[in-house]
């Protein structure tokens, strides 16, 4: 099956198909630019409804705590990542099948173009032979009907007997001449009738065959160039279905996080007040003045000084109290959290209390890596001097009093709130087993007494003696690795508080470098030590393993 020899006589309709199948490349080529803007789009809107609907925080806000509220996020997280799937699909497509498909046709065009040039000139060499042989055939011709006319006037002057024997022999002479050349036409004219059947031959059976043998070929690459990219196009979405199908997994995975009871207990953590509800309101009984009045001889029971209540003191604290169910006073912030509930003040107060140990730390890294270059400097004049560091040093271990005098005030008031929800929790425990003991009321300021009378708000007690407050500094525990480290060269570690290590050997990091240029490490076997940042490869993980 060759075009060559079936259709060697279609060169127009050769040069109208393979034109049809380069303007139906391109139309596929405008296809999947389209779906590539649709891609494109498709992105674009996905990456905007995740942007509106991320929570626009301040740094100080805290994260979603809630497993609902972190479900959410996480799922726009894998739309987020899905977009970028779709992005992917779009490039890929674009250099994939689009790119290729508009250079190809534009390398399509110009062999389709050399090919039909040379059809044509096959075609316009072979008109010129046609033309040279059929003039060389009809000068023959002419020249045979010249010759037959010299023949008949030279027989019809030799049979006349009035000619002179002058005009016989002039008519024969001209018969002679017009004979000879119609003889040598004739043989222009075989010679010329051959040349272009050869021509001919060749044209149709060689030159012919292979022009369109060519565009055969040209016009199966094209099909051939369509199915890749039409396997392409498929191949460029298969290739992110597996991430894709991640990304879909991630949010199936943070339906299944949500966690109802969870959230209903930070709730309660949220909002938890700490107070007691409000206690029955006792019976005050009036009418014992009139009975009093009516019979002097009646016997009554005399009231005890000890459990008369003032009613209006009664009532003015439980009107105090009433905030706890509705809207909550507004007044100003106390240094030791007083004016909020107790359950609040304490989380507060654990809250400061952290952040201060986390100054604490970074103080703490910070005398130590001025120690070192304190050391450093004394060991080698020549890079600095030791004494300008003094101030600085001065500084960090005024800060780190500071910090420390914070945090023991800060872990006072802890204890005194803490004391006091364990106070109300026995005294709320004895008034479930006991009902007759009159319950206790407390304050909004968190003061606590049984004797409405005599509660009065007094200076937090200090619960925590320095003896513990030293043990808490006194912490021998490791470090937690955050990360690993592979020594790029040797070092010795001859200086007190530096760890030799080898070359390519894994140790843990437990301590970044504070812009000293040492960091701490640790080996498997628990030695630590400062080694050289510049001497290892540093990798730091959220979830390093620890020694």
């Amino acid at each position: 099956m060759s075009w060559g020899t079936e259709l060697w006589d279609q060169f127009d309709n050769l040069d109208k198909h393979t034109q049809w199948g380069i303007d139906f490349l391109e139309k596929y080529a405008k296809f999947v630019k389209e779906r590539i803007e649709i891609e494109q789009n498709y992105a674009k809107q996905l990456r905007n409804l995740v942007k509106k609907y991320c929570p626009k925080r301040s740094p100080k806000d805290e994260e979603p705590r809630f497993t609902s509220c972190i479900a959410f996020f996480n799922i726009l997280n894998e739309l987020n990542d899905y977009a970028g799937q779709r992005e992917v699909v779009a490039e890929e497509m674009g250099h994939r099948v689009y790119g290729e498909l508009m250079r190809y046709s534009h390398d399509l065009k110009t062999e389709r173009k050399m090919h039909l040039q040379e059809g044509r000139k096959a075609q316009q060499y072979l008109d010129m032979c046609w033309k040279q042989m059929d003039n060389s055939k009809k000068k023959f011709e002419r020249e045979c009907r010249e010759a037959e006319k010299a023949q008949q006037s030279y027989e019809r002057l030799d049979n006349d007997t009035n000619a002179t024997k002058a005009d016989v022999e002039k008519a024969k002479q001209q018969l002679n001449l017009r004979t000879h050349m119609a003889d040598e036409n004739k043989n222009e004219y075989a010679a010329q009738l051959q040349n272009f059947n050869g021509e001919q031959h060749k044209h149709y059976y060689i030159v012919i065959p292979q022009i369109y043998k060519q565009l055969q070929e040209m016009d199966e690459r094209r099909t051939i160039k369509l199915s890749e990219c039409y396997k392409g196009f498929a191949d460029s979405e298969r290739k992110v279905i597996p991430i894709i199908s991640k990304c879909l997994e991630g949010m199936i995975l943070a339906a299944k996080s949500v966690d109802e009871h969870r959230d209903s207990q930070l709730v309660i953590d949220c909002f938890k007040s700490g107070f007691e509800p409000p206690g029955d309101f006792p019976f005050e009984d009036y009418s014992q003045n009139i009975y009093r009045t009516i019979s002097d001889g009646t016997i009554s029971t005399p009231k005890q000084e000890g459990m008369r209540i003032d009613p209006k003191t009664t009532v003015g604290k439980a009107k105090g109290k009433l905030w706890l169910f509705g809207k909550k006073p507004k007044g100003p912030a106390l240094e030791d959290f007083s004016h909020l509930p107790p359950e609040q003040r304490r989380k507060k107060l654990q809250q400061r209390i952290d952040e201060l140990n986390r100054e604490l730390q970074k103080e703490t890294d910070q005398k130590d890596a001025l120690i070192k270059m304190k050391d450093v400097y004394e060991k080698n004049p020549q890079m600095g001097d030791p004494s300008s560091l003094q101030p600085k040093l001065a500084e960090t271990m005024s800060n780190m009093d500071r910090l420390r005098m914070e945090i023991h005030k800060n872990e006072a008031w802890l204890s005194e709130v803490e004391g006091k929800v364990a106070a109300r929790s026995d005294r709320r425990h004895s008034s479930d087993i006991n009902h007759l003991v009159t319950q206790g009321r407390e304050s909004p300021e968190g003061s606590y007494t049984d004797d409405a009378n005599q509660e009065v708000r007094g200076p937090p007690q200090q619960h925590a003696h320095p003896n513990e407050f030293d043990d808490e500094f006194e912490d021998d525990d490791p470090l937690p690795a955050i990360g690993h480290c592979k020594a790029i060269y040797p070092f010795d570690g001859h200086n007190e508080g530096t760890l030799a290590m080898k070359e390519g050997e894994i140790l843990y990091i437990i301590e970044e470098d504070k812009g000293d240029g040492w960091t701490r490490a640790r080996r498997h076997n628990g030695e630590e030590g400062y080694v050289p940042t510049s001497y290892i490869d540093v990798t730091l993980e959220k979830n390093s393993k620890g020694s």
